[in-house]
């Protein structure tokens, strides 16, 4: 039987036992941080999302179908669409002419999704013959 020791251990043995403490201590820390850190970002992501009107909750096509009827009473608006400006959805509204009066009723956005006016002139049905 090996006899045991006695008094401190030998310092090369102290610095490996203090090493895997010192890691635990560290990796405790570095969880707790990066916790705090996601559960921050989280919350923020969610107020921005509350705050943020240009952010859309509902499909392009849902908001479409509910302003379209208010678009189309305005005069001289001729059409509505949905599509894409600069690769992002977009509501398209088609006037015969734009004017200021008819710019200034036409919203920039509706519901988060920007809104694009094309004068297109009046739409006729083709003729088929």
């Amino acid at each position: 039987m090996p006899a045991t020791q006695k008094g401190p251990p030998p310092r090369h043995k102290r610095r490996f036992a203090e090493k895997p403490r010192l890691s635990a201590v560290l990796g405790i820390v570095f969880l707790l941080w990066f916790a705090a850190t996601m559960v921050s970002c989280s919350r923020e992501q969610a107020e921005n999302r509350q705050e943020d009107p240009s952010m859309p909750n509902r499909s392009l096509e849902e908001v479409l179908q509910e302003h379209t009827d208010s678009l189309m009473a305005m005069s001289g608006v001729v059409g509505t669409a949905q599509g894409l400006c600069d690769g992002e959805p977009c509501i398209r509204v088609f006037v015969i002419k734009k004017s200021d009066e008819l710019m200034g009723q036409i919203p920039p956005q509706i519901e988060g999704y920007p809104v694009d006016v094309q004068e297109t002139g009046e739409f006729r049905k083709l003729d088929p013959g």
